[in-house]
């Protein structure tokens, strides 16, 4: 379909919702094959992967020469102006960071690692080593400021043995540096100081032109270099590091413009805050911006009570054409585009699509967006989604097809080839295509755990026929593979799809949930409160006690109405919650029950809250809720 003008009309009628009207937008669906073979099925899309470059800095040398004067990226900075980077001038810093690398020996064995989070040094020094030929690896700043022992920055730092380390202020990385980075490693800094060793100004990397041997290492590179490494969020085990190659940034980004070609129809303009160190937002969305030639304005926000202002104050001065954020950040958002007229037209201005990933959107949240968009400017906008992950660079499916409901993650885009394997009564979804790793950095036994005897790569994913009778509407998601486990009566349980549930009926009090009763005679749920929502409804302030807030009769009584809710659509002892209980402990970067990307490690919940469930089991527990 051919996109009309994004220009927003200003308030418009709310439409009909038997008959919702959508913004138009270029959305490809090629024909999808599906085959079932020795009891496995298979799906790939029919329309071919064009053509890829050799490298992914082939596009800021293409965007350079074509847009030159264009803002690649921009932050904005101490005195609240944009701090902007034009095509051009990112190729002229780019080429003389990577003359200045090529001096300090670096190489896949000694790469570089980035320990600070996104910022316009971050990024000019990880184009610098792509164009270097050096992999880097930025590194989830919680390991350096969150974690007390500092346990998984050691282990990335095991792993990778680095030659050069960044970290964007020596002050605030100075103990994680001190305790965990060996002495004779260099550090790059942009400020502060560092006390154990001198530290290299980053404005010393730009201090003379990139020349010859710069662009003679670019050119040596080529699809199968190693660009970065990119840790798995280590939500069962350590993280691993994923060896990302140019090939496999190169074919996702392709196959995003096919599935979306309204990204090369308009050079697309994101206001983005994802962390680099995850491939949704360094990998996805940077790679989005470059791959088009587009605009990226850096946002210092998070989908926090605390840090949706900062994203809200970028958002009322720059209209994005297209916005990808985590449920969370879309939770945040709508409740400001309800209350604020000026965001709502900054925002809906130019908007073409709405992108979520990491979990799943509630149906609320998703029918509050429709809602403010109509009212705003008469259509909805599109919401997609998918599956992806580390290993895959990282999308694999997108929901281009027909249905939209919590949980579809639609059709394989061009490129990537699923196959659905029986493992017990469920399907685990394999991957096989240009976009999935070579394997895990200096794992080799781990690497040969994930790929079947064809070369697909494990998911772990369960996986699912939204409609059986017809494979061509596409797959749901259908939970962790890992997560789920047996009763002691043999029953099976999916936790998954009772996860998705129980946070949307819980929502919007409810942040995450785990799933209590494996060789146990009955289900239980163990709550992770969002406390703003419960004080809320507790009517207290931000100065009352957690237990005070879990334990106020409002919350109580809402806790009862959603158990009694859940058991309403229970069809079996798999699904039936004898009770439930809000965790007045969050929980725990160090003890590994929560990942850096905020994902909950249900095993390690229970193991390290054992005592807490053996009596909430026995019932003597004061937080429990029984139905």
């Amino acid at each position: 379909m051919k996109s009309e003008s994004a220009a927003c009309p200003g308030a418009g009628p709310v439409l009909d919702p038997a008959t919702p009207r959508y913004r138009q937008v270029s959305i490809g669906r090629g024909p999808v094959e599906v085959i079932e073979e020795g009891g496995a099925l298979r799906m790939r899309s029919l329309e071919p992967l064009a053509e890829l470059p050799a490298r992914l800095l082939d596009r800021l040398v293409h965007w350079a020469q074509r847009r030159p004067e264009q803002t690649f990226v921009a932050r904005r900075g101490a005195d609240g102006q944009w701090q902007r980077i034009s095509y051009a001038e990112m190729l002229r810093r780019t080429r003389a960071i990577a003359q200045r690398l090529l001096r300090l020996e670096l190489s896949a064995e000694r790469p570089l690692a980035i320990l600070s989070g996104n910022d316009l040094e971050h990024l000019q020094l990880a184009f610098g080593a792509l164009y270097a030929g050096i992999p880097y690896c930025p590194v989830s700043p919680a390991y350096s400021l969150m974690s007390e022992d500092l346990g998984k920055l050691r282990h990335v730092v095991d792993v990778l043995t680095p030659g050069l380390v960044f970290a964007a202020d020596g002050d605030t990385f100075a103990r994680a540096i001190q305790r965990v980075i060996p002495l004779d490693v260099p550090v790059v800094t942009v400020r502060g100081t560092l006390l154990d060793r001198e530290a290299i100004g980053f404005d010393e990397l730009l201090a003379r032109p990139g020349g010859a041997e710069a662009d003679a290492a670019f050119a040596a590179s080529g699809p199968d270099s190693i660009a970065k490494f990119l840790f798995t969020s280590g939500s069962t085990k350590l993280p691993k590091a994923v060896v990302t190659t140019q090939r496999m940034l190169c074919a996702n980004q392709q196959m995003l413009l096919q599935t979306f070609p309204v990204f090369g129809e308009e050079p697309p303009v994101l206001v983005d805050w994802l962390p680099w160190n995850h491939t949704f937002g360094g990998s996805h969305n940077v790679g989005i911006v470059l791959y088009n030639g587009g605009t990226l304005y850096i946002d210092d926000g998070k989908p926090t009570p605390q840090g949706i202002a900062e994203t809200l104050r970028t958002l009322r001065e720059i209209s994005p054409t297209a916005y990808l954020t985590v449920p969370k950040g879309w939770e945040e958002l709508v409740n400001a585009l309800e209350q604020d007229s000026q965001l709502r037209e900054c925002f809906f201005a130019r908007i073409k699509l709405f992108f979520f990933a990491a979990a799943g959107l509630s149906q609320s949240i998703w029918d509050r967006l429709d809602r403010v968009a109509e009212q705003a400017c008469g259509e909805r906008i599109r919401m997609m989604a998918g599956l992806g992950m580390t290993e895959t660079a990282p999308s694999c499916t997108f929901t281009t097809g027909p249905l939209s409901v919590a949980g579809y993650i639609g059709l394989p885009a061009p490129g990537c080839e699923v196959k659905l394997v029986p493992v017990g009564d469920k399907l685990e979804g394999r991957f096989r295509g240009p976009h999935v790793m070579p394997g895990y950095w200096r794992a080799p036994e781990q690497t040969r755990e994930v790929f079947d005897e064809e070369g697909y790569y494990c998911s772990g994913d369960a996986l699912k026929l939204a409609d059986p009778a017809n494979p061509q509407v596409g797959l749901m998601f259908d939970g962790r593979l890992a997560e789920d486990f047996k009763m002691s009566s043999g029953v099976f349980v999916s936790v998954g799809p009772l996860r998705t549930r129980v946070i949307m009926a819980g929502a919007p009090y409810v942040q995450d949930v785990v799933v209590a009763g494996p060789d146990r005679d009955c289900l239980g749920l163990m709550l992770f409160p969002h406390l703003p929502a419960c004080r809320q409804l507790a009517g207290l302030g931000e100065s009352a006690p957690v237990e005070r807030v879990l334990a106020a009769p409002a919350v109580r009584a809402w806790q009862q109405a959603l158990l009694a809710q859940l058991n309403a659509q229970a069809t079996g002892s798999a699904s039936r919650i004898a009770w439930l209980c809000l965790l007045a402990e969050p929980p725990s970067v160090d003890k590994g029950e929560i990942t850096d990307k905020g994902s909950i490690n249900q095993r390690a919940v229970l193991l390290h809250r054992a005592a807490k469930l053996e009596a909430l089991y026995r019932g003597d527990d004061p937080d429990i809720v029984r139905a």
